[in-house]
């Protein structure tokens, strides 16, 4: 049976303190490296709208080995509590990087809606009309 895009926006939204708490242990121990922080605070990576970190300019296999580390946990954690709240991977993750694109900083890269990487300013961070 086909679930109205209502019951899953709800489901997810059930599960945004979940996953707060799942985005903050995920990656917990790689945004504690040192080599993430500072890639982070140099706009080096940012959060991406469906959910994952993407490498901001040039990569480099340093750079490419955080991403992907930290992109492989998430997609756990996503794939977890989709799971959970009855709803797909990409819905999932897609509400998780509305969220983590709200979380980012002053300073911190993170994607616009038109797919564009944008520096987080003083204002809220631009985000696609379909967040919840």
């Amino acid at each position: 049976m086909m679930r109205s895009k209502s019951v899953i926006r709800t489901a997810l939204a059930a599960g945004v303190a979940l996953l707060g708490l799942a985005l903050a242990a995920a990656p917990a121990s790689a945004q504690r490296d040192p080599a993430y922080q500072s890639a982070r605070a140099q706009g080096k990576v940012g959060e991406k709208m469906d959910g994952y970190l993407g490498i901001v300019g040039a990569a480099t296999p340093e750079l490419r080995r955080i991403v992907d580390d930290i992109n492989i946990r998430r997609r756990a954690v996503y794939a977890q509590q989709a799971q959970a709240n009855n709803a797909t991977l990409e819905e999932y993750a897609f509400t998780a990087g509305c969220l983590a694109i709200s979380r980012t900083s002053p300073g911190e890269m993170y994607q616009a809606p038109n797919g564009s990487w944008v520096e987080r300013g003083s204002g809220p961070a631009q985000r696609d009309p379909r967040c919840p």
